[in-house]
């Protein structure tokens, strides 16, 4: 499987580290919120990136690029994922896995055989609303909460994030958020922005105010909790 989406420098997707970020079709889930719909709903018009392009671009830029996010769509759809992990880091880079923990044996192997350094993992919402906020009927909560505690409990650093908006987040779906990801160490609110690749239009976000007392709620049993693309000044 091949990387169709490709973003050559970005500075926000793994903290300080000069990043590019690579992105793959294909996601299980069918969030109205997503911002990739093109990489999710109707792939068929997405243009395949060569992986030798990508590769020799890498190679030519270890002095002045430190990282590689794979992301999505959902990354550990991708059949050699493992091995396209492992050319990357033979390179040299730090590399970063987007997920959203459906695949906790792909993430799993990916860290234990230490393809990767940082897993960011979205969760979605409380359990009980997992199904609503992904578009689904139905959403195998074991395995999301399989890789919730792999993380939890493993040595691999990472953070949960979740995409905040209006009509699917209220004050009481947080404690079933912090039921679901006991234990975390880390937690980012991310603000939604309707753009014109969403899958679904019209949604809205959570204005600040309810966003930083969502913060002070979830404070309360995660260590560190804060605001994502939110206007803080």
């Amino acid at each position: 499987m091949d990387f169709v989406g490709w973003e050559k420098l970005s500075l926000v997707d793994f903290d300080d580290n000069l990043t590019t970020t690579l992105f793959m079709a294909g996601c299980p889930f069918r969030c109205p919120f997503c911002h990739n719909s093109g990489l999710v709903v109707d792939t068929s018009n997405n243009e395949i990136i060569p992986w030798d392009e990508i590769y020799a671009y890498l190679k030519d830029r270890r002095s002045m690029l430190d990282a590689v996010c794979i992301s999505g769509g959902e990354p550990t759809l991708m059949p050699d994922l493992e091995d396209k992990a492992r050319q990357i880091k033979e390179l040299g880079y730090y590399v970063k896995l987007d997920t959203n923990g459906i695949n906790p044996d792909v993430v799993k192997r990916l860290v234990n055989n230490g393809l990767i350094d940082y897993v960011a993992m979205d969760i979605k919402n409380s359990e009980a609303k997992y199904p609503l906020t992904t578009g689904l009927d139905h959403v195998d909560m074991d395995k999301i909460k399989e890789t919730i505690a792999f993380l939890i409990n493993g040595n691999i650093d990472y953070e949960f994030r979740t995409t905040i908006i209006d009509e699917f987040h209220k004050e009481e779906d947080l404690k079933g958020i912090i039921s679901l990801i006991k234990g975390a160490k880390r937690l980012y609110l991310q603000k939604y922005i309707d753009n014109g690749n969403c899958i679904k239009h019209g949604l809205h976000e959570v204005e600040i105010k309810t966003a930083e007392r969502f913060v002070e709620v979830l404070n309360k049993e995660i260590p560190f909790v804060a605001l994502r693309g939110y206007d803080l000044n």
